[in-house]
């Protein structure tokens, strides 16, 4: 049977270069950054060198790149340290509702402790409105933190034209770059933030690892973690080694490869849309239609649950997913999809398929052959389709004059 994996947004297979990069600190190479004698200096020289190419792959100073254990402490690290930083200048934390939890449940835990928060909505696309960040901005306004792009939908947000209201306004912003990162062109200069969130492993890296920027100037403070002094203070604990020098690597190859892979999807991502829109009825695209990542396609297929379509995929070998795989073991329909004001059973019936740099067209064909089938059946299945199928029937009847 036919295998493939259309769950990137998850997380990615390691690149085999970055494999190779990693080994000699997996084996031979196993000396502790901190520790003053060779086998610690020879290590500490490569994690500066990652830090090298991560800071370069996002248009950085080497010396503004903290690495972490991924997205969401990252996300943490950069909400928390602005917010105790800046507590006496304002309490007030701008963010939206298609956020990642990772974000979304840090803000709203801040908010239990006196911080004043503004969840702003999105338009039917996902989208965040310039002018509605510009409108809940306050005297007490210390940070705004929005996603670069979503991770269920794949929509891309005006972070650039927010950043620049924010810095007219003297208000620090973060985005979460984990989904845009090496899929379109992250320039922190070009954007304007003050802090930025990349992960490894959704860009052909290892898992449990990441980076935090913060830009110079950023009045920002660790507030997590408690330890010794590496990462300059910012984040304490021994280096995660073999993962900082696959980061660098993944970073430097996803610039490398960027336009070539872009191009690649684009048109993986249109056939794969094009080809779900013709073969099936009622089924709605979810996410920006244009302003969209090169490997995302979501969807919502009325009348079915999100969790039998994926099993049924899996069993012709097929790996996608209904939504963010952090929140795979909820029940609750996709906070995401409901943001854009769909009802609990239409989001309930949500597929995300993300593509990677190794699929082909024949996978596409491939899923385009077996989706059908699996959404006919399942629909036969449904006693919402049948309900809305006799209804459609009397309709018609009474259109007919029957």
């Amino acid at each position: 049977m036919r295998r493939v994996y259309f769950d990137h947004s998850a997380t990615t297979p390691v690149d085999p270069a970055v494999v190779d990069a990693m080994m000699p600190y997996l084996t031979s190479n196993f000396g502790n950054p901190s520790s003053f004698h060779s086998f610690g200096r020879e290590v500490r020289k490569a994690v500066e060198e990652a830090r090298e190419k991560v800071a370069a792959a996002i248009g950085a100073d080497p010396i503004e790149i903290t690495f972490t254990s991924g997205g969401t402490e990252s996300d943490n690290m950069a909400i928390h340290g602005v917010a105790y930083m800046n507590k006496s200048k304002g309490n007030h934390i701008i963010t939206s509702a298609v956020e990642h939890h990772a974000v979304l449940n840090t803000v709203k835990a801040l908010g239990k402790e006196g911080f004043d928060i503004t969840i702003l909505p999105v338009d039917k696309y996902g989208m965040v409105r310039v002018e509605d960040v510009a409108a809940a901005i306050t005297d007490k306004t210390i940070l705004i933190t929005i996603m670069h792009a979503n991770n269920e939908i794949g929509t891309i947000q005006p972070i650039k034209e927010i950043a620049k209201i924010a810095k007219e306004k003297g208000i620090f912003i973060h985005t979460d770059a984990v989904q845009s990162f090496g899929k379109v062109p992250v320039n922190v200069n070009d954007l304007g933030v003050n802090l930025l969130t990349i992960s490894g492993h959704k860009v052909y890296g290892p898992k449990g690892v990441g980076a935090l920027y913060i830009r110079k100037g950023t009045r920002w403070k660790q507030t997590l973690m408690h330890g010794g002094s590496q990462e300059r203070l910012r984040r304490t604990g021994t280096e995660n080694v073999p993962g900082i020098i696959g980061l660098g690597k993944a970073c430097e190859l996803a610039v490398a490869n960027l336009q070539h892979e872009n191009e690649y999807l684009v048109k993986l991502r249109d056939k794969l849309i094009k080809g779900v829109m013709d073969k099936i009825d009622r089924v709605i695209l979810t996410g920006h239609p244009t302003q969209r990542l090169c490997n995302h396609a979501s969807f919502c297929f009325e009348f079915i649950e999100g969790e039998s379509q994926l099993l049924s995929l899996d069993m012709k070998g097929i790996a996608a997913s209904s939504g963010s795989a952090c929140t795979s073991g909820s029940l609750e329909p996709s906070h995401v999809l409901l943001a854009l004001g769909l009802s609990h059973e239409i989001a309930h019936g949500s597929l995300r398929i993300s593509m990677g740099k190794d699929n082909t067209e024949e996978d596409v064909d491939y899923f385009l052959e077996v989706l059908p089938e699996v959404v006919n059946r399942l629909r036969a299945m449904s006693p919402l389709a049948e309900d809305v199928s006799e209804m459609e029937e009397f309709m018609e009847g009474v259109r007919c004059g029957v």
